[in-house]
């Protein structure tokens, strides 16, 4: 897609295969970008990868459990694979489990802190390289890390307690990384979209990430938030 803002650059996105990962595959691939999808689940995975490729763009299925940090390094490296680099590193996957402690148990606990901290983990580490080095040969001069967090991550609410623990950490781990990276010309940004699971918000949250990642590369934009309408807090 020449012309198109993003032309030429390679975007790692995880949870891809559903919600706003999906979304955001098929919202950078609009912008010209090359999409590794990274998802757990190679059927889900096929679908988005093929309703991009029906209109034009170019994305790819990686199959991946990167609560395993083997497997995170392992999709890093299939994307580099592939497409030579990585410019933009979309970290999406996440889960939420609500309830309180008394009703919750451990194991839904564990369950959100695995794949909503330590998978996160996993694929940043592993990506950082990759994207200092695009940062420096790149046209664009300038690569991108795009969190997406959650209004769970700004206001605490009942039945959310661990869920809310992720996400307050999400956003102050963004911005701790942001000024590690700052020098390095890879901007890092938070998207916080309503906590409430309504579809939606999908498609507004992938265009907030594209608008991020689009910005001229003197311009870091480092926190959205989307809302629905409705939404008091």
């Amino acid at each position: 897609m020449a012309g198109t803002p993003l032309n030429g650059a390679v975007a790692l996105v995880t949870g891809a295969g559903s919600g706003i990962g999906a979304a955001a595959v098929r919202r950078l691939t609009q912008e010209g970008a090359a999409v590794a999808a990274v998802a757990g689940r190679r059927d889900r995975l096929d679908g988005v990868v093929g309703a991009v490729a029906a209109v034009g763009g170019h994305a790819v299925a990686v199959e991946a459990d990167i609560t395993d940090p083997e497997h995170a390094e392992r999709a890093v490296q299939d994307t580099l694979d592939r497409f030579g680099r990585i410019d933009i590193l979309v970290n999406n996957a996440g889960v939420m489990l609500l309830g309180t402690a008394l009703h919750t148990t451990l194991e839904q606990w564990d369950r959100m802190v695995t794949l909503n901290v330590s998978a996160l983990l996993h694929i940043t580490h592993a990506a950082v390289p990759h994207l200092i080095d695009a940062a420096m040969t790149s046209p664009r001069q300038v690569a991108d890390i795009v969190n997406v967090s959650s209004t769970a991550g700004r206001v605490a609410r009942p039945g959310s307690s661990v869920y809310t623990l992720t996400r307050f950490g999400l956003n102050g781990f963004t911005e701790s990384l942001r000024q590690e990276l700052v020098e390095e010309r890879v901007r890092v940004g938070v998207v916080q979209p309503g906590a409430e699971p309504v579809s939606h918000l999908d498609d507004a949250t992938a265009d907030a990430i594209a608008y991020i990642v689009t910005r001229d590369p003197r311009v870091a934009v480092n926190e959205m938030l989307v809302r629905t309408a409705e939404q008091a807090w």
